[in-house]
């Protein structure tokens, strides 16, 4: 019977109506300029002690014995040193290390070549005009080697989307993130999850077409309702987590604020490392929001600085406390900066009560602001410390001046941004595209019309539907534009 079964599986995984998953055997997807052997520049551009030129298609071995005649291709994956020269004219042009990778045993999957050159822009220009007079060779588009290694099954979609990430990774938490879906984590979970859907698929259409046979045990429904509850808490988790992913691939946005002359400039330019905004002793001296990418321990953070909150001044700078007010409105995490030796002022109180204890308290929906609470100045306090008559939540130390406290700070920012983007080292992968986080929702949606129908073959459509959205997460069914958007995120040569 379970035979039988699993046959079921099988024809429900390849059906005419369900979509294709995406498997190692291949996506599906034509690589552009199917056929064609195409060569470009990888290791970027500028003088370099060396660049790799790769090659990509069925002329590689030709183009290879071409620029190294009278020698013979070398040993597959060997290096070996070899005289490169003009295929046309036969002048020498460099003394280079050749590797020859016959496909399907290549990061394409197609016959590949390299060519480890001196880095000098004549070599490199010399090299790259004598492959472009080999016949069937032609230059590379941006990112389509990569395109090509996702045409012939070496990576999935979401491994090309974290080797884009990979490329760009700017700081230690984008770089284990990027490494883990490029490593297969995330296909490899919504690989795990299509299996269940097409399971419970199977088991609801074996009812369909053998329940009034009798010949099946019994409980075969409600293993498939008991699968896709399963399932359903936990899409419904990474969902909540979402935005995590996003934060860590683009950057939590953490604003800057306080009253006039509290540091706040002072305060983003030692956390940037360079002079983004003015610092004068004149109040007001930041009047628009001034915002730098930053490395905050080790996570990547757009910082905001804000002109000072305050009441009765001119229209330029109430335009500029406007501002403010949204960026605060917008902020994932708040540094809320007032100074340690003013604290009784009127505009210290006014913005502990308007902006420090209501993100605290939460928004009446229920959201609450993630904040730290820093008292800047601190080298200008008694050896007492801040006013003990002042009711402040809990704080942080630092003087802008001398760096004191700036280590307790990096810290509490670590935690925070932790907290805000995930930790990339531990738990499942993270959701890192607004892509996927539409095709899981898809998905749950789809799980919820299957538990609301009624007929058993509106029920099956609905778990070929949410099925679909798991298999288009990996590239299974993806559109030529989608796949267009995404491999632009690679330059030449990669």
């Amino acid at each position: 019977m379970w035979r039988g079964l699993w046959t079921l599986v099988a024809r429900a995984a390849r059906g005419p109506r369900s979509p294709r998953p995406c498997t190692r055997q291949g996506s599906g997807a034509p690589a552009p300029g199917s056929g064609a052997t195409v060569f470009a520049l990888s290791s970027g551009q500028g003088r370099c002690g060396i660049a790799v030129i790769r090659t990509s298609g069925p002329a590689s071995g030709q183009a290879l014995r071409s620029l190294t005649a009278p020698r013979d291709l070398p040993p597959a994956r060997k290096a070996c040193l070899r005289l490169l020269s003009d295929p046309r004219s036969g002048e020498p042009l460099d003394r280079a290390l050749v590797l020859w990778f016959p496909g399907p045993q290549s990061f394409t999957g197609e016959d590949c070549a390299e060519f480890h050159v001196h880095g000098g822009p004549a070599v490199v220009s010399g090299v790259l005009q004598a492959l472009g007079s080999v016949p069937g060779l032609r230059p590379a588009e941006a990112g389509e080697f990569t395109r090509r290694a996702f045409a012939h099954g070496k990576l999935s979609l979401t491994e090309v989307e974290g080797l884009a990430d990979l490329i760009h990774a700017e700081t230690e938490a984008q770089r284990r993130q990027a490494l883990r879906q490029l490593d297969g984590e995330l296909s490899h979970l919504c690989r795990g999850w299509a299996e269940t859907l097409t399971k419970a698929l199977a088991h609801v259409e074996a009812y369909i077409d053998f329940g009034e046979d009798d010949n099946l045990e019994e409980g075969v429904l409600d293993r498939a309702d008991s699968e896709v509850r399963e399932l359903e808490v936990a899409l419904g988790a990474h969902l909540r987590d979402a935005r995590r992913g996003q934060r860590l691939r683009s950057g939590a946005h953490v604003v800057v604020a306080g009253p006039p002359n509290a540091g706040k400039s002072s305060l983003v330019n030692l956390l940037s490392r360079k002079p983004v905004s003015i610092v004068s002793p004149e109040p007001g001296t930041t009047r628009d929001v001034l915002e730098t990418p930053v490395d905050l321990a080790g996570f990547p953070a757009l910082l905001s600085d804000t002109a000072g909150l305050r009441e009765g001044v001119g229209p330029v700078e109430q335009e500029g406390v406007r501002r403010a007010q949204k960026r605060l409105e917008q902020a994932d995490l708040i540094l809320a900066v007032l100074d340690a030796s003013d604290l009784a002022s009127p505009s210290s109180c006014n913005f502990l009560d308007t902006v420090v204890i209501p993100a605290g308290a939460g928004s009446p929906n229920g959201r609450s602001q993630r904040l730290l609470l820093v008292l800047n100045k601190s080298d200008l306090l008694p050896a007492g410390g801040p006013d003990p008559s002042a009711d402040l939540p809990p704080y942080l130390l630092l003087s802008c001046l001398t760096g004191e406290g700036l280590d307790g700070l990096l810290e509490a920012l670590r935690k925070e941004l932790a907290a805000l983007c995930g930790d990339p080292s531990t738990g499942p992968p993270l959701l890192t595209r607004a892509r996927h986080q539409h095709h899981l929702q898809g998905c749950l949606d789809a799980l919820g019309h299957y538990k609301q129908a009624k007929d058993l073959a509106l029920a099956a459509e609905a778990l070929r539907v949410a099925r679909g959205h798991l298999t288009r997460i990996t590239g299974g069914g993806g559109t030529e534009e989608i796949l267009d958007i995404i491999f632009q995120d690679f330059c030449v040569g990669k």
